[in-house]
């Protein structure tokens, strides 16, 4: 993918793109599941016992994570274990939550 800073204007696709992004930010149990990836990898028990939610609320908030490669997985055995996809997730997550605690 061209770098935005050096190819001039973004065009409508990747603006588009950037949008739908900004949705999956956009819902509260997404950017919590988010938070609590953020210090190590967890699987859907240990992140529904953290938010206090079901597991079952907890996968499909996952599902729509992992449809935008928010976050990856990896299986050990049984057990699903979820992490945050890449550093660009974290950096995204931090920039927010600096931003609105200035």
């Amino acid at each position: 993918m061209a770098n935005p800073n050096t190819s001039g204007l973004a065009n409508e696709e990747t603006l588009y793109r950037v949008a739908e992004l900004f949705k999956v930010f956009g819902d509260p149990t997404r950017i919590r599941i988010l938070h609590a990836l953020s210090d190590r990898e967890l699987c859907v028990q240990e992140i529904a016992d953290q938010l206090e939610m079901t597991q079952s609320a907890i996968s499909h908030q996952l599902r729509i994570l992992k449809q935008s490669f928010l976050v990856k997985f990896r299986r050990d055995g049984k057990t699903i274990y979820y992490s945050l996809a890449d550093d660009h997730v974290f950096t995204i997550l931090m920039q927010g939550l600096e931003h609105v605690c200035e």
